[in-house]
């Protein structure tokens, strides 16, 4: 490829900050309702709002505690053993990290999606066949 048929910006689209350990749809709602709920959600509250499994809220927590991201706080309530989930310091920044990330996203899906409308945007695409 000669330098004029290089893309100007290498990597341009490469998104380095949206990390692996929030990219997933459950562990993307944990972090936004744990965002929502600075204090904490206990166990039960947190499935609800993210419609997920003992289970599967049980393996998303494992990642999300493993990377520092939340914190896990057994306690009993009256007589009733419970746990409290919350996004730590670090998670929060991160998040909101991954939050910027997420919005460049959409600023150059949306700038691509306008140009791609635009009359003057009309690229031949001679010598080339559909595949």
């Amino acid at each position: 490829m000669t330098d004029s048929k290089k893309p100007r910006d290498a990597g341009r689209f490469a998104y380095e900050g949206l990390e692996r350990a929030l990219h997933e749809k459950a562990r993307l709602g944990m972090m936004t309702s744990l965002m929502a709920h600075p204090e904490g959600l206990l166990f039960g509250d947190l499935k609800e709002l993210c419609t997920l499994t003992d289970g599967n809220l049980n393996r998303h927590l494992k990642v999300l505690q493993e990377e520092g991201l939340v914190e896990i706080w057994k306690g009993t309530v009256g007589h009733r053993s419970q746990t409290l989930c919350r996004m730590t310091r670090e998670g929060r920044k991160r998040f909101m990290e991954y939050i910027e990330a997420l919005e460049a996203v959409i600023a150059d899906a949306a700038a691509a999606a306008k140009a791609a409308r635009s009359p003057s945007n009309d690229r031949s695409l001679k010598g080339f066949s559909l595949a």
